[in-house]
């Protein structure tokens, strides 16, 4: 299948397929086509917008044993994580081909690969669960990456905590972090920072002309398709210097939520509506039990254009404004109510 067809034939499955690499298209229409169709076939659509369910981590935990049972692999770090055991790498790789891994590991879960992977990961890692770090730990970590760099599997390794861990607290301590107001200093630096991630994102996509670049680089951060994607935070935290990641974070939602709010009325008036349209049929799609199940964080880069902050109020504003009685209403009760008589009117005005 060409690269065209495939990303078309995902579309109906993946709503932001515009936004994901060549390379992942490819893989996906090879290990997530054909199941997306069959699950089709069967009634359920896939799940890109929501937190894993405790049915689905369930039956990640029943694949994973089913197939530690059938290859005769020892255990499901071995299976996981088979790097950390370089003298059985060629043996585990073979059973694992032997008995289709890839196909065991996903089934019954209407989900991309890719992130039934990552969560099986998540789960049966050892060194997620190690607790606080020690001071002696902390010296550790500051002391390997002065020798390896960010190198955080390296490190990983060397420390038996997971990548995510070791990056993530080396990113606390490395610097003195100011928890005051931001000053008109720090602010320039985040958005000097966040432009250059972009803009060099942008560069290696290899999809935009010099001349197109030209003009990012003079007006790169009101592009707000590219910068509610996700960023490198912890990239974008060393440059601005004086900031913990997650601070940066959240200074950027709000710095981009007042952004959003410039420009003419009428291109305002026809985005916001355009933006409760999405969010109404987006959350009818996942037909999900309650309001805890949604993953904001995801639903914002799904749309592409918004912050998971300015997506719960719009919700939480047509809720109440719209649904009678909401506060005795379940959450399926109030967006099929939405669905039903709010979408054809937001429509109708579009």
């Amino acid at each position: 299948m060409d690269l065209d067809t495939a990303r078309r034939e995902l579309k109906e499955f993946i709503p932001h397929v515009e936004n994901i690499s060549d390379g992942s298209i490819r893989k996906m229409a090879g290990r997530d086509l054909a199941r997306f169709k069959q699950f089709k076939k069967q009634g359920e659509s896939s799940k890109m917008l929501l937190q894993f369910t405790q049915k689905e981590n369930d039956q990640i935990r029943k694949n994973v044993e089913e197939f530690l049972s059938i290859s005769g692999i020892d255990n499901a770090e071995k299976l996981l994580f088979t790097f950390r055991y370089p003298e059985d790498k060629e043996t585990i790789n073979r059973l694992k081909a032997e008995h289709e891994f890839c196909a065991k590991i996903a089934e019954g879960i209407p989900r991309p690969w890719r992130l039934i992977y990552y969560r099986a990961r998540k789960m049966f890692d050892p060194n997620n669960y190690k607790g606080r770090y020690t001071k002696e730990e902390k010296e550790q970590l500051k002391k390997y990456q002065a020798m390896h760099g960010n190198d955080w599997k390296k490190i990983s390794e060397l420390m038996s905590r997971s990548n995510l861990s070791v990056a993530m607290k080396f990113s606390e301590i490395k610097t003195a972090i100011n928890y005051g107001p931001w000053t008109k200093e720090e602010i320039q630096k985040l958005k000097n920072a966040v432009k250059e991630v972009v803009k060099k994102k942008l560069e290696m996509e290899g999809g935009s002309s010099p001349s197109s670049l030209e003009q990012s680089n003079r007006d790169l951060w009101v592009d707000r398709e590219k910068l509610c994607q996700q960023l490198p935070w912890t990239e974008i935290e060393t440059k601005v210097g004086s900031r913990y990641w997650r601070q940066c974070k959240q200074k950027w939602n709000s710095v981009l939520v007042k952004k959003m709010s410039k420009g003419q009325e009428l291109h305002r008036w026809i985005k916001g509506l355009q933006n409760k349209i999405t969010l109404i049929k987006r959350l009818y799609e996942m037909k999900v039990e309650d309001a805890s199940e949604v993953n904001w964080e995801e639903l914002s880069d799904a749309i592409g254009d918004v912050t998971a902050a300015y997506l719960q109020v719009q919700f939480y504003r047509l809720k109440v404004s719209v649904v009678p009685f909401w506060q005795k209403k379940t959450f399926p009760e109030i967006i099929d109510f939405l669905f039903q008589f709010k979408l054809p009117e937001l429509e109708e005005k579009l």
